[in-house]
């Protein structure tokens, strides 16, 4: 908007629901378990594979099942929250995820686990946007909500981390079971809260036919690109069906988009993506994820493998960053984000983790932890704290309440897109430069203790050469954020939203311009 918004009569506010600050709860509690359940698979899976008798080759489709569902199923579980309801969709997310959780803890082959993974996947993309869509339109007041997304965004950025501690924790010492019957507890509880606590504000469903051809474009468009990116990092870049998955895949996203652009009630109404702001911040938290997740598989091989650090070492070793991204998301982004516009807590955010990153560049086999990685992780957590806080929130503000929905979908899917395009396109990378560096360097090695080190150097090589490429992509998401995003404070306005296909007026907050 140009101007700034007229708060509408008071007659058409809702009075905020007394109990939503309990429904955060229950919310977050929601959000921990899809985001630890992202890296705690990861520390348990030689334990599962060796136990299952799961094939080197097949043992990528135990996290590859799960990204397949939950990337290409995000719209189609948005647009289902939006229908059904926001309060529906997330309980029976929570009640689907908690009974694949059981599948895949007591899977005994692994047909049976690449099952259970693919459901959690299912049931995942129906969680993960009604919970983010619930904060959208149960949080409008500015300061409530600049309090709500930045828990809610701490979370989801630090959540990953304490994965690693968790699941290195179960298996190393109960069993690589746990960590998938460790999300039962979560899902339960969390199901009968939102059951009892969520008071879904009345109205801003949108009750319009699904939209068919839609949901199959974009299932197979996202699901062709993010295997196409998981067969780069195991087959390379120019394998025909790698190079075949690309291509189908931006035939089907092209069709998706004349699709949408024509029908009455399109799965994603492109008023959601254009709009310069929240555009923005979807393609900015994009490349800033593909720079993180490279990151913690770097970071994860280096410290195990070149420092010898255990499972539970390397998960305490990523505290650090949880701490800034706590500090940078409940201190710095709540206090600042209702009295400064959000491209100054954005661009910052990510220059200052963009230095984090710059400081592992230094990366050497014998670099101290405490003066080299520990303040490295300490400025990638606050700035990425800091700048997925004000995102998080602005991804859904102004949004139309019977889009709320998709649109936090689309927050997953920039998301859980760039975490493939981080894994597969930085992984190989190092792999290039680690060859590379062996080949010219292995000729000098007069002994095996020597070549071994030539290795070692080898693969450190190979992660500083990725991280650069990461420091990039930071400052790329930076100055994608000072171009695009222009909002003034977030939040500063609410406004009654009433449109063609809302049931009821919903208070919702607009963008200021």
């Amino acid at each position: 908007m140009s101007e700034t918004a007229r708060s509408a009569p008071s007659a058409l506010q809702k009075a905020p629901d007394s109990n939503r600050w309990k429904a955060l709860v229950f919310i977050a509690l929601a959000q921990l378990m899809v985001v630890l359940d992202a890296t705690i698979v990861n520390i348990a899976l030689p334990s599962a594979q060796q136990d299952l008798g799961i094939s080197d080759g097949n043992r990528q489709w135990v996290v590859t099942a799960y990204a397949l569902a939950f990337g290409g199923l995000l719209l189609f579980g948005g647009r289902i929250a939006d229908l059904w309801g926001r309060k529906r969709a997330f309980v029976i997310g929570l009640t689907g995820f908690a009974g694949a959780s059981a599948l895949g803890g007591a899977a005994t082959t692994g047909a049976m686990m690449f099952g259970a993974r693919a459901l959690q996947g299912v049931f995942g993309a129906m969680l993960a946007p009604a919970a983010l869509s619930l904060l959208a339109v149960m949080f409008t007041d500015a300061k409530e909500r600049a309090k709500a997304f930045g828990i809610y965004g701490a979370i989801a950025g630090g959540g990953g981390a304490v994965g690693f501690i968790l699941g290195g924790v179960l298996t190393e010492y109960l069993d690589w079971r746990w960590t998938f019957f460790v999300n039962i507890p979560f899902a339960i509880v969390a199901a009968l809260g939102a059951y009892f606590v969520i008071r879904e504000p009345e109205g801003g469903r949108n009750r319009n036919p699904l939209d068919i051809p839609g949901v199959l474009l974009s299932t197979l468009g996202l699901v062709s690109l993010v295997y196409g990116f998981t067969r780069a990092e195991s087959d390379g870049w120019g394998d025909s069906l790698t190079v075949g998955l690309f291509t189908a895949s931006a035939l089907l996203l092209l069709a998706f988009a004349v699709t949408e652009s024509k029908v009455k009630a399109p799965l994603l109404p492109l008023r959601v993506v254009t709009d310069r702001n929240r555009g923005g911040i979807y393609l900015s938290l994009g490349i800033a994820i593909i720079a993180m997740f490279g990151t913690f598989l770097f970071l994860t091989y280096y410290l195990q493998v070149i420092k010898d650090f255990s499972p539970i070492q390397t998960g305490f070793a990523f505290l650090p960053m949880v701490a800034g991204m706590m500090i940078g998301s409940t201190q710095i982004g709540t206090r600042l984000m209702t009295r400064v516009p959000a491209r100054t807590l954005m661009g910052p955010g990510f220059l200052v983790a963009a230095t984090g990153m710059l400081l592992m560049t230094q990366l050497e086999i014998g670099s101290s932890y405490v003066s080299t990685i520990l303040p490295a992780m300490l400025l990638l957590g606050l700035g990425m704290g800091t700048a997925f806080m004000p995102a998080m929130s602005l991804a859904t503000l102004g949004v139309e309440p019977r889009d709320a929905g998709v649109a936090s979908a689309m927050v997953n899917t920039s998301q859980q897109v760039g975490g493939a395009i981080g894994t597969a396109l930085l992984n190989t990378i190092a792999a290039s430069a680690t060859t590379a560096y062996i080949k010219d360097h292995i000729a000098t090695a007069t002994s095996k203790q020597q070549a071994q080190l030539v290795q070692m150097q080898g693969a450190v090589h190979g992660y500083t050469n990725a991280i650069w490429f990461a420091v990039g992509m930071l400052v790329l998401a930076a100055v994608i954020v000072v171009t695009f995003v222009n909002a003034g404070r977030p939040g500063a306005t609410t406004v009654s939203g009433a449109a063609e296909g809302v049931e009821d007026e919903v208070a919702v907050p607009v963008v200021v311009h």
